[in-house]
């Protein structure tokens, strides 16, 4: 009789062996999301500018009343500075939830409950932003301008929007309700979550240091300010050990996860310093090479189910991976340094300059993706193949080009969730990991309903824009280095 399976090794079965989704699925889910954080900034009267400053002079004020009460000055507050404030703090909590309704709960019914309605939703979006900004610009409404060169603003809504599929989907992929194919694939295909770690290297290198063209430290500093990347890493494996939480091995290997591929990127760059307006040639180089080795031989070492004894054996996806990760990597410096930072930026690079180099970007590298997974390999996120490196590039150019259409609908440039979550990043990233874990170690994910799965994704999420949000009004914010 054979031996039934632990509730990990159930867990573990759940995600196994997937092949994926069709890059056109994955295309219509990019054009939808974006359009999200549009529709929010359209009748959004909220400047977050206007309350950070508000909330700015509130608390000098406050520290200069505490300093000379110090000095024997004893100044006693209005009572009705207390109401004042609370409605401040209301009005905060409020614009926060508004924000999670519009942006965060339309994101998570599209990953599960209408995911199968993905093609007729992207299509509705499309063709009613397309009328909205008709509408307006025959109506000669125009868009509130914030800078000549307002890319950076179209960076800030991108990374939030990552931060946010990441966040829903590391906790959605453990129930039924979220759609196999959007899972990670085993060896080869592309989905939804194969995108995550790409797009968190991407986003990365686009405001890079290097991508700023900001001299370069000395490998000592480097390696010191990767080690709390370093120790993330060793963190994640004794918990998940400890616990007995459920690995994938085959992602990244026995010992290797997310955050020493991220430290590793980080240390290879300081090593190696490549100029940005070289970086991309480089990267391809990089590129072009390791998918060479691939071809001949090396996939079947990486893709094999044997293990040796030895940690480079034992992690070889994780290792190996690094050179795709990091031809990624230099990529994004330079399309960084391309589109935002570079020397030929600031004024005379206009709205329309970059929309327009945007757009045309997303569409190459979307040809270059479909060219590659035909005619050279099939995409590949366990090895982090040049098809799979193209797809993230092609996928989060076309995520921000959509998001340059606010210099066509009249609005403000971001929310109060994306100001919070931007200011917050690795806060949020942590505070999700460590939900996902408490939620797993606590119900039986597999079991669950619909109903109750989606409650539970719910809770989740507004757990995390509150907590988050409020760290971010008390101007609270992690950073280890």
């Amino acid at each position: 009789m054979d031996t039934p399976l632990s509730n990990k090794q159930l867990k573990e079965q759940f995600v196994s062996n997937l092949t994926g989704s069709s890059l056109l699925e994955i295309a219509a889910l990019t054009v939808t999301l974006p359009i999200l954080v549009l529709i929010r900034h359209s009748f959004n009267s909220i400047p977050v500018t206007e309350r950070r400053r508000v909330n700015f002079v509130a608390r000098r004020v406050d520290q200069m009343e505490r300093s000379q009460t110090i000095r024997g000055i004893s100044l006693k507050k209005k009572k009705d500075d207390a109401p004042f404030e609370c409605r401040s703090f209301k009005a905060y909590l409020s614009t926060l939830t508004l924000d999670f309704l519009v942006i965060v709960v339309p994101m998570l019914l599209f990953f599960t409950v209408l995911a199968d309605w993905s093609y007729i939703i992207a299509s509705l979006f499309t063709i009613l932003t397309l009328l909205y900004i008709a509408v307006k610009r025959a109506g000669g409404s125009s868009p509130v301008l914030e800078e000549p060169n307002s890319f950076r603003a179209y960076i800030t809504s991108y990374r939030v929007i990552v931060m946010i599929i990441t966040i829903l989907c590391i906790l959605a992929v453990d129930f039924r309700i979220f759609p196999r194919r959007y899972a990670k694939t085993e060896t080869y295909g592309a989905s939804l979550m194969d995108l995550g770690v790409g797009a968190f290297v991407l986003a990365n290198s686009f405001v890079s240091r290097q991508a700023r063209n900001i001299a370069s430290v000395n490998w000592k500093i480097a390696i010191v300010s990767s080690s709390p990347l370093i120790f993330l890493g060793f963190f994640r494996l004794v918990t998940t050990t400890g616990v007995d939480y459920q690995v994938h091995t085959s992602e990244y290997g026995v010992h290797w996860n997310f955050f020493f591929t991220l430290a590793a990127i980080s240390i290879l760059t300081s090593f190696i310093n490549i100029p940005p307006k070289y970086s991309g040639v480089f990267g391809s180089l990089v590129l072009v090479g390791y998918q060479f080795s691939l071809m001949h031989g090396l996939n079947h070492y990486l893709l094999s189910s044997e293990r040796g004894t030895d940690i480079i054996s034992q992690n070889k996806e994780g290792i190996f991976s690094i050179f795709g990760y990091w031809g990624m990597y230099l990529i994004g410096v330079h399309l960084g340094n391309y589109l935002i930072f570079g020397t030929h930026s600031s004024a005379l690079k206009s709205s329309r300059w970059v929309r327009t180099r945007v757009w045309v970007l997303a569409i190459l590298f979307w040809l270059l993706t479909v060219l590659l997974d035909r005619h050279v390999e099939r995409i590949s996120r366990r090895t982090c193949n040049l098809p799979y490196v193209t797809l993230v590039v092609a996928d989060n150019l076309q995520l921000l080009s959509i998001l340059t259409l606010a210099d066509l609908i009249p609005g403000i440039k971001t929310s109060v969730l994306e100001e919070a979550f931007n200011r917050n990043l690795l806060a949020t990233f942590l505070l999700a990991n460590l939900l996902t874990g408490l939620v797993n170690l606590s119900v039986d994910t597999l079991s669950a309903s619909s109903t109750t799965a989606l409650f539970i994704l719910s809770i989740y999420a507004y757990i995390l824009s509150i907590v988050i949000g409020i760290a971010d009004y008390f101007d609270m914010k992690l950073k280890f280095w």
